[in-house]
């Protein structure tokens, strides 16, 4: 029976400019569809948040226009602010329909970001 999992993500962006951001989201995105053996139908919905730091481009841009998520339901949101957080980070929830549990999905942290919690 198929239910709806969530998996999350976080990387790093090597600055604030447009191919920058393109260039970490579609990383991450990809890495996530490829350790989980995601299917663009299976996809629910996706939400993006960023560091105060990152404005240059929209996360949710690379999902459609790249990864071709024409119909899934992208939002992007600014990460609250922590003291000490990790800057120039983008992170994600990607919300999927699958068979599978919990336990068999992974995770994906990388650059910056690989010293989050998984």
């Amino acid at each position: 029976m198929n239910r709806v999992r969530g998996l999350r993500g976080a990387t790093t962006a090597d600055g604030n400019t447009e191919e920058a951001l393109i260039a970490a989201t579609k990383e991450l995105l990809e890495k996530l569809v490829d350790a989980n053996d995601i299917d663009a139908e299976d996809v629910a919905a996706v939400l993006f948040t960023a560091t105060d730091d990152l404005g240059a481009f929209h996360p949710a841009r690379v999902a459609r226009t790249i990864l071709g998520w024409e119909h899934v339901a992208l939002m992007d949101l600014q990460q609250m602010k922590v003291r000490d957080s990790l800057p120039l980070c983008i992170r994600v929830l990607l919300l999927i329909n699958t068979g599978k549990a919990s336990h068999e999905l992974t995770n994906v942290y990388l650059k910056g970001a690989a010293n989050l919690r998984n």
